[in-house]
């Protein structure tokens, strides 16, 4: 699903950005004949007020601070799939407009707020417009990206994750060293490499103040095939400092074909031994899964619901154990599927022993949390907790931990659940730095 932070699709002024100039520039340069929308149409996005059975559950608060009405698990868990700008507390990008006296789309704050999220349906396109209305606030600005950051490992720390892996766009958040400068920012002096600096230092500090682990994932855009060799540049500077994979998001609705750009940057990381994720499947065909493995060689499927459609495929993935990165709420407000989750793709991962997990993906357009998602899958879809633990499992084994890492995480999740140790790993990961 993305652009944004890795899978953004949207940008806009960097102060007193009116709806008019709210599209993000990607989707005016290579989206906006697909789009078409107009200033009333951003206005009226479609968003239906539809919930499935128990998602509300578990949305946040305005402050982002996610407390849910009922756990289905309240256990430690990971989460690999979450966008670091898909996940920013509503309360933080009004105090970062107010600091930097930037002017709201919207008469008030309520009607700000009420803009940046969706609470029902619409489509993958239509949801990432979203991210011009809040993303011109907080890029460019090194204080607003550190305490996202922090906030972020708050957050995930609050909701009992004990490891998460937050993936984002360098570019997206920066104002010199791009081109073309996103959400037309007038040009500064934050570059993508400092992007990440900053990212790290918030992230460091979190998992300092709040006992969590934390690492990230540096997203190349489908549309943006210039900025890819630089994110895998990125990704070996940082590779010691937290970074630990290569992403690649963009809407496959538009465009799902992975170009010449991104196949040698994805070829580098490969030669590297930088970890790889992809997202595919998600409202794209099963075919864009397959070039993600057999092309890209991604080791994990940011979303992948369609693979079922292929049953080839589909037994090529469980064959391969390629983790799936699932991410209930979201597929429900994109439309990737369908409202009846007794039917959901992620029912047939678990009866057919996938290796999956459950993610947020974007909680602040979806106003959800963590426990969104669990109790969707415990209240539609029947999970156990022995599932849920199992899923947890896997999320750790197929995270872009060095081995010795891994082990304490899956030692952490084991001890918390009752069970044994874990056996000695065989995953190959010699060649890994270690985090």
């Amino acid at each position: 699903m993305q652009p944004r932070g890795g899978r953004r699709g949207a940008g806009g002024e960097g102060g007193g950005h009116r709806l008019c100039c709210c599209c993000c520039f990607l989707l005016e340069s290579m989206r906006l004949s697909a789009l078409a929308l107009t200033s009333s149409r951003l206005l009226s996005l479609g968003c239906r007020t539809v919930s499935p059975p128990g998602a509300r559950d578990g949305a946040r608060d305005g402050a982002g601070s996610g407390a849910p009405t009922a756990l289905s698990f309240d256990k430690p868990k990971v989460e690999l799939h979450i966008h670091l700008d898909g996940a920013i507390r509503p309360k933080t990008i009004l105090e970062v407009a107010k600091r930097r006296k930037i002017k709201l789309p919207t008469k008030n704050d309520n009607q700000f707020l009420k803009l940046i999220t969706c609470d029902g349906p619409t489509t993958l396109t239509e949801m990432l417009t979203k991210f011009g209305y809040f993303m011109p606030i907080v890029a460019g600005d090194r204080d607003a990206i550190r305490q996202i950051a922090y906030e972020l490992v708050e957050d995930k720390a609050n909701e009992k994750i004990v490891y998460f892996e937050a993936r984002y766009s360098p570019h997206l958040l920066a104002n010199c060293d791009v081109y073309p400068i996103p959400w037309k920012q007038s040009e500064g002096d934050l570059s993508p490499d400092e992007v990440v600096r900053l990212v790290n230092e918030g992230f460091e500090k979190g998992q300092r103040n709040f006992g969590i682990k934390v690492r990230s994932i540096l997203s190349c855009l489908r549309h943006m095939e210039a900025w890819s060799p630089e994110v895998v540049e990125l990704c070996k500077k940082y590779r010691k400092d937290g970074v630990v994979g290569l992403d690649l998001a963009g809407d496959e609705s538009i465009n799902y074909e992975p170009s010449r750009g991104h196949v040698q940057t994805y070829q580098e990381a490969v030669r590297c031994g930088i970890h790889r994720t992809v997202h595919a499947g998600e409202v794209g065909p099963p075919e864009v899964v397959r070039e993600a493995v057999e092309i890209l060689k991604a080791e994990r499927i940011g979303h992948g619901y369609s693979i079922i459609k292929d049953a080839k495929l589909y037994q090529e993935i469980l064959q391969k154990d390629i983790h799936l990165e699932a991410c209930l709420y979201s597929s429900y407000i994109t439309g990737a599927c369908k409202a009846d989750f007794s039917k959901h793709p992620v029912v047939r991962f678990m009866n057919d022993g996938a290796n999956f997990s459950l993610s947020t993906d974007d909680p602040l357009i979806f106003n959800s949390t963590i426990h969104t998602e669990y109790n969707m899958a415990a209240k539609d879809m029947n999970f156990t907790e022995m599932q849920f633990m199992r899923m947890n499992l896997n999320a750790a084994r197929s995270s872009f931990l060095c081995e010795n890492k891994k082990k304490e995480l899956l030692n952490q999740l084991r001890k918390a659940y009752g069970m044994p140790e874990e056996p000695k790993l065989d995953t190959n990961l010699n060649n890994y730095p270690c985090l």
